[in-house]
């Protein structure tokens, strides 16, 4: 349980200095940190605003108005007691939910989405409880750990009226919102300059069985899903090197600054092959592939081990992060009746992604994923941002700016682009899986490779077309020739 909060001073102090300059009543946001259960405390290093609702209101607001007599202080003038205004808090926590889940979309391992913070006066706050526990409790679903073990979050009130800053602790797990949010101590102080950043290039390739109908009728996202969590598994075992040098149980990490990770998954072991022994039938093979940039960021006083488990959830966020966003657009592209995936996927501009059912695809055909782009965010901290073959670092900037309220300078040269190549699915009939067919389009697929890929359909076609007439045309001269040796006799030379 987290006993107490140390907030970023570098971050906070500026930002309640804007706050009480803006002079709105109400605002509501989330808590950008790190929830660190070894060391029972919590980290802020940033509050993000939630920005308006698509009909362009606020996320939080007062309510009507009510009376409340005081208790303490002495009558009015006209003998009778004084009385206090108090206006609860109105949230909408399904869009704060979904601002949450966008913005931990973003953030990079070992920082989360670890709560909630309101900018109100004493009273609102007391009298709205409930309905933030139940908003704090929203962004935890829409926005969870890795790990899924720590059962907590945090509520931050920033009041003007007096002026300070309170935490609470909420258990997400009891039943009466009174009881569940705990006071915690809080403090400021300098965070930023002592994380430690953890990064890798992780390669991978996951081959995933296309089972019958008989057995199974899964789709592109069904499938890619139970392959990356399955693999999850898998990278949970996984040995490391930090620097060239093997990590051993509760090393601790002294050296500072950068450090860079090679992760090494036990042999033999795969999770997708093993279930093909269980006598279902295989129709076809989907090969997840490609080398992807995984980052995390960890407190000096943290175990080695939470950073590496921390950079192994980062692995899998990312991915699940891209197959998210491909299949969103898919989407909104059969919505629109646009094909989202050229002419290799013809059935999917039909139904949605979600609705097709790999087993009908007669054709191999590719799909690339978004590759990942840092942005420079804090001090030394990155946030990550996807892009899509047609996108450019415009949409990338628009999109920082509206989920987290990030800044750009005119020129682009702070935003790195860490990764070269998309990772690719490729779908193949499994006839071409056993005897080897286009196997070199499919293996370390490169940008070049990916047009003929989309196009694999025809292009095989023509190369099967162009060996049946070289094949024709021998078996005709054969037959000529043996028609002329009947006619006319062997030659005598």
């Amino acid at each position: 349980m987290v006993r107490s909060v140390v907030g970023e001073e570098t971050q906070l102090k500026p930002f309640e200095d804007r706050l009480s300059q803006s002079g709105i009543p109400s605002q509501v946001g989330l808590i950008v940190g790190k929830m660190s259960p070894s060391l029972d405390r919590g980290f802020v290093y940033d509050l993000i605003p939630t920005p308006p609702t698509e009909s362009g209101r606020p996320a939080c607001s007062l309510t009507e108005i009510f009376r409340e007599d005081r208790k303490k202080g002495p009558p009015s003038k006209g003998g009778k007691p004084s009385q206090a205004e108090v206006a609860s808090l109105s949230i909408d926590g399904d869009w704060v939910a979904e601002h949450a889940r966008q913005v931990s979309r973003m953030l990079l391992g070992g920082v989360n989405v670890v709560g909630v913070y309101v900018w109100a006066s004493e009273n609102s706050f007391k009298s709205s409880n409930v309905i933030l526990w139940q908003t704090v409790k929203g962004v935890a679903q829409a926005a969870p750990f890795h790990d899924n073990n720590l059962d907590e979050r945090l509520l931050v009130h920033i009041s003007y009226s007096p002026r300070r800053w309170t935490c609470r602790s909420c258990l997400l797990g009891s039943n009466n919102p009174s009881n569940s949010l705990r006071p915690c101590d809080f403090k400021l102080g300098k965070l930023l300059a002592s994380l430690q950043n953890f990064k890798c290039q992780y390669n991978f390739e996951i081959r995933l069985p296309i089972f019958s109908e008989a057995f199974n009728a899964s789709s592109w996202g069904a499938v890619l899903r139970n392959g990356v969590n399955a693999h999850a598994k898998e990278l949970k075992h996984a040995r490391a090197l930090i620097d060239g040098d093997l990590v051993t149980e509760d090393q601790q990490c002294t050296s500072e600054g950068s450090h860079n990770v090679e992760l090494f998954l036990p042999f033999l072991m795969h999770s997708p092959s093993e279930a093909c022994s269980g006598g279902k039938e295989v129709v076809g093979v989907v090969v997840f592939s490609g080398s992807i940039y995984s980052s995390t960021y960890a407190s000096p006083k943290e175990p080695v081990l939470q950073a590496l488990s921390d950079l192994k959830g980062d692995i899998i966020a990312t991915l699940e992060s891209r197959l998210d966003i491909i299949c969103d657009e898919a989407e909104r592209d059969a919505g629109s009746g646009s094909d989202s995936v050229g002419e290799a996927g013809d059935i999917l501009a039909e139904r949605s992604m979600h609705q097709v059912r790999l087993r009908e695809m007669r054709k191999s055909c590719s799909l690339c994923f978004p590759r990942r782009v840092l942005v420079p965010w804090l001090t030394g901290v990155f946030v990550c941002d996807y892009l899509q073959p047609s996108e450019t670092l415009e949409d990338l900037k628009d999109r920082c700016k509206e989920i987290m309220s990030l800044e750009f300078p005119a020129d682009a040269t702070s935003i790195v682009e860490v990764e070269t190549q998309s990772t690719c699915t490729v779908e193949r009939a499994f006839w071409d899986v056993v005897t080897g067919t286009a196997a070199t389009m499919v293996d370390n697929p490169t940008k070049d490779d990916m047009k003929p890929l989309i196009k694999g359909g025809k292009s095989r076609q023509s190369g099967e077309f162009n060996f049946n007439m070289i094949a024709v045309a021998i078996l005709i001269l054969s037959i000529m020739i043996g028609c002329g040796i009947l006619v006319f006799g062997p030659l005598n030379l």
